[in-house]
């Protein structure tokens, strides 16, 4: 690997880790009601408003069932209104290029896509979507879907410490000071920043302008354009500025454009790219310091945050070597070496403004998160390349994992962790003087093992029946790998594609559409439950035998938990997908 590569990574990492701190510290005064420098007298009358309209009071607190039936009722709520939009925007305003009004199929799945976080994207924004539904239904949705994921993870950091109490918090009150006091000042100055890069931010109709030089059968030989030749192109503009904020600082994904990140006006400069990489990360490893804030001791926080960063640079750095490595076919078969066909690396499928290095950073930054962004083609990767991002969504999103779920994912392996280690020195498990009994091991291991069930049994579904073959454009391993990443993603909440998959169909938009939502919710009820049965226990001192949480050798069992778990589940699977289709690239087949 390059100094270059070596010299991004570091300050990409060296950014994130130094306003994780910062950052983290203010989101635990925002959940803990704390003066929060201004912001609570700027927003504080809006906040107020909003539960006086809706009838909520602040200290009424809710046990975890009731937090979690507000959860549902919300999101079902949402789920409503952004199917309604699709159906209904050739009727609605902010529609300047005329946009009809999506499929059934096609509008179930991207409202179960974006009221669950993962923003999985069938369709082309610029090209199916009005202004209207891009900014009512879906970047409305980026907002409260990740609101979701914070307002669950606060719940579950009151349970671990609280004692002898049934309240975890309000969902409604969290989810309100998420978007007030968290989401929507970094959003608004994350947008003014990227319109500065040359991100678009306005409601103007889509642009009309001549091309310098008409399409064949234009004489390439420069005569006149003749009848038939294009001569003009549109150009879609619009609010992609706002979406595109709150798309990485929500571990969100879903682009304005189809193209994603890749479009030059999503992350039109080598600085617009580096800055959606550090939102990405931000504020889910800011958590991390939040957490161990709420509970009293920073060492268990710092502790997560280690493991998470090495497990995200354990597959970062090998996407970055493979994809500079390039690919060796072409150089075998065009009887040349490596370095002279392919100086940069594979630049198949990557934006020449980003190059292999950046283009395998921000892809494992996404998908590391549950972010799903992309600024380059994952079916052009080579095989390897493409299976580190692959496996960091099958990690279950927690390299640092989503806008608050990559947290109380992690702490479901911790809780695994403690439970294993405890059984091995002969004491009860216990994490942060709680004792973790059948109970929370059995919400635990619902939430660590539904996505990959949901993941390998869509991927096998779509295998064996006609309407998911026919969505393959390649075929053997390389189409598997396809279908698995498409499965996988949306089971992860991920919402990132390898593409060469034709999704836009009825099986696939309504097996996605279900995979997605069964896989949010049932990773969102345990927590809570466990939130519950903790809060109500009492606190157990530490003695001699307790496992001590926050030390190197905690932080390598986990990451050994997790790893394992991780490839007894998957590797079978990869091992016909991405690892097979390597094996063929050393046997010099394509």
């Amino acid at each position: 690997m390059t100094g270059e590569a070596w010299l991004q990574i570091g300050l990409l990492m060296l950014v994130v880790l130094l306003l994780a701190k910062p950052v983290g510290a203010f989101l635990a005064r925002v959940y803990e009601f704390q003066p929060l420098f201004g912001l609570d007298k700027l927003f504080g009358p809006l906040e107020r408003g909003i539960y006086r309209l809706c009838g909520i009071r602040m200290d009424d607190e809710q046990n975890w069932k009731q937090y979690a039936a507000a959860c549902l009722v919300f999101n079902f709520l949402g789920f409503l209104a952004v199917y309604a939009i699709q159906r209904l925007q050739g009727s609605l305003p902010l529609n300047p290029a005329g946009m009809k009004a999506l499929p059934p199929s096609l509008a179930f799945n991207t409202a179960a896509s974006f009221i669950t976080n993962t923003n999985w994207q069938n369709y082309a924004g610029e090209s199916t979507m009005s202004y209207g539904t891009q900014m009512a239904a879906l970047t409305v949705q980026n907002f409260l879907s990740a609101a979701t994921g914070m307002a669950v993870l606060v719940a579950l950091l009151r349970g671990l410490a609280r004692k002898t109490t049934s309240g975890i918090g309000n969902f409604w009150v969290d989810v309100t000071r998420s978007v007030l006091y968290v989401l929507l000042p970094i959003c608004v100055i994350f947008s003014l920043i990227l319109v500065s890069q040359g991100v678009p931010q306005t409601l103007e109709r889509y642009v009309h302008v001549k091309l310098v030089q008409p399409f064949e059968p234009a004489a390439a030989t420069g005569a006149a354009a003749r009848p038939g030749a294009v001569t003009s192109q549109t150009i879609a503009i619009g609010p992609v500025a706002s979406q595109e904020a709150i798309k990485e600082l929500g571990t969100n994904g879903g682009g304005f454009f189809n193209a994603n990140s890749a479009h030059p006006f999503e992350n039109p400069t080598g600085l617009s790219n580096f800055l959606e990489e550090t939102a990405i990360l931000l504020i889910p490893l800011a958590f991390c310091y939040t957490f161990g804030r709420m509970v009293g001791d920073t060492r268990q926080g710092w502790a997560i945050m280690a493991a998470m960063v090495i497990l995200l640079l354990a597959f970062m750095i090998p996407c970055v070597i493979t994809e500079q490595a390039g690919n060796p076919l072409l150089a075998k078969y065009a009887n040349q070496r490596q370095t002279t066909l392919q100086p940069g690396g594979n630049m198949e499928g990557k934006e020449a403004r980003f190059g292999p290095i950046n283009s395998a950073i921000f892809v494992s930054t996404a998908t590391g998160t549950s972010t799903g962004a992309v600024n380059s083609m994952l079916d052009s990767f080579t095989p390897l390349g493409g299976l580190f991002p692959l496996w960091l969504i099958q990690l279950s999103e927690v390299a640092p994992g989503g806008i608050g779920s990559g947290l109380y994912g992690m702490l479901m392996f911790v809780l695994v962790t403690v439970f294993i280690a405890g059984l091995m020195i002969g004491r009860t498990p216990e994490y942060l003087g709680k004792k973790i009994e059948a109970f929370e091991m059995k919400m635990a291991s619902i939430a660590i093992l539904v996505p990959p069930s949901l993941a390998l049994l869509g991927a096998a579904v779509a295998c064996v029946i006609a309407p998911g073959v026919a969505g393959i454009a390649n075929p053997g391993a390389h189409g598997f790998t396809e279908i698995l990443y498409a499965m996988t993603s949306q089971a992860n909440n991920n919402g990132s594609a390898f593409a060469g998959l034709n999704g836009d169909t009825p099986f696939y938009n309504i097996v996605g559409g279900l995979i997605m939502l069964i896989a949010r919710y049932w990773t969102i009820i345990p927590p809570l439950a466990i939130a519950g049965s903790l809060a109500r226990k009492k606190i157990v001192p530490a003695g001699s035998g307790t496992l001590s949480t926050h030390t190197p050798l905690f932080v390598f069992v986990l990451l050994g938990i997790i790893v394992v778990v991780v490839a007894l589940t998957f590797f079978p699977a990869l091992a016909l997908g991405p690892l097979a289709e390597q094996l063929q690239t050393f046997a010099g087949h394509f």
